[in-house]
């Protein structure tokens, strides 16, 4: 097996190369639990995040953007497609091999209060990944914590405090060092901060940013919240219905959005600027199910524009200006 130490990838190489994956749950019915269909949560995504980069993924919920994120990291496992961590390709290794690259990448979970052991103190919790892998011992582990418990903001002294006695922006910051503790390449951000208040985000997404600097982290951030992908991110992709339909780095996607959907999504965000009208156009209809999307373009059902075609053929993800791809057939 390839040294894992490779994972962190070249200038050339991508932390992170992702090659038409999909993910496939299987429906069961009867008696039986005779397979009756698939849920496509994740339909065929392809995408790299270079060293010391963010890429946003965003979307309506139900979409499958958290799948993807555990579908990456193998806390679930792919119906198909390529996962490559620095090059090597993980998709297929087992538990035993991928153990050593497990080390590069980790996650932090969406919900501070649940993703904590209540029984565990907060030291042990952020220990946990040191001991797991065996990395620190005795005094080195414990002066690696509170290292770790330093550099997100947090006091040394509090590592002996139970999750319960922290404030919920705290907690997050405890997720953030337990993911930091092995000194991970790749971390994957489940909506780190849709739980918390609007000012306690703000915190919290200015402490990744700087320890992305500081240490050259590649994030895959996970959001529904448009304004705050804006924010901390490189490069977009936009989700919709398990598929990419638009990928662009980020002024680009803003400012001139492509895709239909990703128009309606930027029309419905806040403009904090009260000089600035924009025509506000809401989305209409509900998500179809991804056990049943329908044919040709996933968007077709909800989109203002849709042709014919838009019913009969999917659109390819086809780069129509430089770096910005797009599904649709009206570009």
């Amino acid at each position: 097996m390839a040294d894992p130490a490779g994972a962190r990838g070249t200038p050339a190489t991508p932390v992170l190369e992702v090659v038409d994956l999909k993910k496939h749950f299987v429906i069961r019915k009867g008696l039986l639990r005779r397979a009756a269909g698939h849920v496509r949560a994740v339909d065929g995504l392809s995408f790299a995040i270079g060293d010391g980069e963010t890429l946003g993924l965003v979307g309506e919920s139900g979409c499958g953007k958290s799948t993807v994120g555990r579908t990456i990291l193998r806390l679930i496992e792919p119906t198909a497609g390529v996962i490559r961590l620095g090059g090597h390709d993980v998709t297929h290794l087992s538990r035993s091999e991928l153990r050593p690259y497990r080390r590069q990448m980790q996650i932090i979970f969406q919900d501070p209060f649940s993703s904590l052991d209540p029984r565990m103190r907060a030291g042990a919790i952020v220990g946990e990944p040191l001991a797991v892998h065996g990395v620190e011992r005795g005094k080195r582990r414990a002066e690696r914590v509170a290292e770790l418990f330093e550099r997100v903001g947090l006091r040394s002294a509090q590592m002996g405090h139970y999750p319960h006695q922290f404030s919920g922006g705290q907690r997050q910051r405890i997720g953030i060092a337990r993911a930091l503790a092995l000194s991970p390449r790749l971390i994957v951000a489940d909506e780190p901060v849709s739980s918390l208040d609007v000012s306690i985000q703000a915190q919290v997404l200015n402490l990744m940013m700087q320890l992305q600097r500081e240490l050259g982290l590649a994030y895959l951030f996970i959001s529904h919240n448009l304004a705050v992908v804006e924010h901390i991110s490189q490069r977009v992709a936009v989700m919709y219905l398990g598929r990419i339909v638009e990928y662009a780095d980020r002024t680009s996607l803003f400012t001139a959005p492509l895709h239909p959907y990703t128009e309606l999504l930027l029309s419905a965000v806040p403009v904090p600027n009260p000089s600035v009208r924009r025509k506000k156009r809401l989305l209409q209809g509900d998500v179809p199910s991804p056990a049943n999307p329908p044919a040709g373009c996933h968007f077709h059902t909800r989109c203002p524009h849709a042709l014919d075609v838009c019913r009969a053929q999917s659109p390819p993800l086809r780069e129509v200006r430089p770096g910005h791809r797009v599904a649709c057939h009206l570009r």
